[in-house]
């Protein structure tokens, strides 16, 4: 299996508190949040490792450095959207191998990288049942199979949030790959690279797998970094001289 981690974008919603360095380097501990998950993608023997660049990418490249990493940089990331960033790196994702792919602004617990690797499903997405209307980016799903999706989702439309880890196995990376390019091909290039997928749903099934339990949390806000934060053992001060509960 190889991994690919999409961290082109800039996070506007919590760039003020950053000095202007990508979401992705939040300081997670003694290493930076990217830094943390290419070193578990290597624990897990995921060693074939891409990242899509885009914002600030040196310094990305500057703190991964020393790993044995591929980059694909997104010139146009200001005016894309991650489908974009994916396309720059289509030629890692083909391939006789499963692929993960994932935000890179995202913090999961180890026990929720190994449920992914060992789903034997494709293409599969995580979702957490636990975070409904609480949730960004929303699922609705019956049978574990994916049938509506988006942040309007309300009510007894939601099953849970998307994590922002999927995995398409090696049969499906090709039809994945193709589709990418039909869209890119004609000029889909602002939505999200899960759209490859959520496009096809009425074609063949997305499937989804609940991780309700488990701690992941999506870089988008402060309060996001806090409950990371938090769950680490530290305060959000130990790294940002703000007040918790400023926004």
């Amino acid at each position: 299996m190889k991994a690919l981690l999409l961290a082109a974008g800039r996070g506007t919603r919590i760039s003020r508190y950053l000095n202007g360095n990508p979401k992705c380097t939040v300081s997670v501990g003694d290493l930076t949040l990217i830094e943390n998950t290419v070193r578990r993608l290597r624990r897990a023997g995921i060693h074939e490792i891409g990242i899509a660049t885009g914002y600030r990418q040196e310094v990305i490249r500057d703190i991964l450095k020393g790993y044995p990493i591929q980059f694909f940089y997104n010139p146009f990331y200001d005016v894309t959207n991650s489908i974009a960033s994916a396309w720059f790196a289509r030629d890692f994702i083909k391939g006789d191998e499963d692929i993960l792919i994932m935000n890179a602004d995202v913090f999961i617990e180890d026990s929720i990288l190994d449920i992914i690797i060992a789903e034997q499903r494709s293409p599969v997405m995580l979702s957490d049942e636990s975070r409904k209307e609480d949730g960004d980016y929303k699922f609705y799903y019956e049978n574990e199979i994916l049938m509506k999706y988006g942040k309007e989702l309300t009510g007894k439309d939601i099953t849970g949030e998307y994590v922002g880890i999927a995995k398409i196995g090696r049969a499906h990376v090709l039809r994945f790959v193709e589709k990418l390019e039909e869209m890119i091909r004609v000029q889909k290039h602002s939505v999200w690279w899960e759209n490859v997928l959520y496009e096809d749903v009425d074609k063949y099934p997305v499937y989804i797998h609940n991780i309700q339990g488990k701690f992941w949390a999506e870089v988008d806000y402060i309060e996001d970094y806090e409950r990371i934060l938090n769950y680490l053992g530290y305060q959000l001060g130990d790294f940002l001289n703000v007040r918790s509960n400023e926004t």
